[in-house]
């Protein structure tokens, strides 16, 4: 019955769930509520309506494990490569054990030229929970990097609902509109944080513009 509804909610995403999901599926529902937050620092809020809120945070640099696709559609790639670190994070890693969820997932984007769409490569990452940070679990899957990220300085803003090209696009277009024009964040890339999995139909997201370094 789980496996059906994850298949369902895989399938609005335009991807099919392999059988073998069906382990990390029952233990991810199993521990769904320990979730490890990733550490950071709030450094500034602006709250003078709901609609309007955005905060700027600073994130320490740390390990993640990334996978970086390439699909025809923003959702197959996110929805490839968080299978990919679910099985990761379910034992299929040199520690054999579960590592325990960290939130948010990111999904990095790039925008192209024009700024009208999204190129299609998205790098997925899942921040490593504190007790795996010195001596990360190898990846048996080796799409799946370990990478040391460097302190991130971030401008975020939550919107809900499902994470689709389109939506992306129309957030990053309202948050431009908030901020009015800045040459303190990049242009060409963005995050969007996932705070819930995906069968949750008005599930938290955020935006992140990324200041210049």
């Amino acid at each position: 019955q789980l496996f059906a509804h994850w298949e369902a909610v895989a399938s609005t995403h335009r991807v099919s769930l392999p059988r073998d999901m069906a382990g990390p599926i029952a233990q991810m529902t199993r521990h769904g509520r320990l979730r490890e937050p990733v550490p950071y620092a709030t450094l500034a809020r602006r709250d003078k309506s709901e609609e309007e809120a955005y905060e700027e945070r600073q994130y320490p640099a740390g390990k993640w494990a990334c996978v970086t696709m390439g699909e025809a559609m923003y959702e197959q790639s996110i929805s490839l490569s968080f299978m990919k670190l679910m099985r990761y994070i379910c034992k299929e890693n040199s520690g054999g054990c579960y590592l325990g969820m960290t939130v948010p997932v990111l999904n990095e984007i790039h925008l192209t030229k024009e700024g009208t769409e999204l190129a299609r490569e998205v790098l997925t990452a899942f921040y490593l929970p504190a007790a795996f940070q010195q001596n990360p679990p190898i990846p048996m899957d080796p799409e799946i990097q370990i990478m040391e990220r460097a302190p991130l300085r971030v401008i975020t803003r939550v919107f809900y609902g499902m994470t689709t090209e389109e939506t992306i696009l129309r957030e990053i277009s309202l948050f431009w509109e908030l901020l009015g024009s800045t040459d303190t964040v990049l242009r060409e890339t963005y995050i969007v944080a996932v705070y819930e999995n995906p069968s949750i139909p008005q599930r938290r997201n955020e935006i992140w513009f990324i200041r210049r370094a």
